[in-house]
């Protein structure tokens, strides 16, 4: 069975119907609970997170790289980002948002193109 949104192949059992369309567990999650760049609950939640002594409010290890990247470069797009860190444009989504809630990155435009960059 293939996936009706992502089109990759899932086995029967895990099939999801959702909106008369049958698809993977990651599509289903997404159809159901979108990623939010824009979420004013998201950030205020993020900045009352108590700050650890590392420095971050309980960064992963990806979050803390994808940092390190855009301190190296002072900001790239998307799909390079996704690269260097060998991420689908859906998990990077997911990251950025997250660092986008807690304050650490916002997007930029920059010749035309969109970057992300540190905030």
């Amino acid at each position: 069975m293939i996936c009706d949104r992502c089109r990759v192949e899932i086995d029967a059992d895990e099939e999801r119907e959702i909106h008369g369309r049958l698809v993977c567990e990651d599509c289903y999650m997404d159809l159901l609970s979108p990623t939010r760049t824009c979420d004013p609950w998201a950030v205020h939640s993020a900045r009352n997170i108590p700050e650890t002594a590392a420095g971050g409010a309980g960064l992963t290890d990806l979050q803390t790289r994808l940092l390190n990247i855009l301190e190296e470069t002072g900001g790239v797009p998307g799909p390079v980002l996704a690269e260097r860190l060998n991420l689908t444009p859906r998990e990077l989504e997911r990251e950025v948002a997250a660092l986008r809630h807690m304050e650490k990155v916002r997007g930029e435009r920059r010749e035309g193109r969109i970057v992300v960059r540190l905030w």
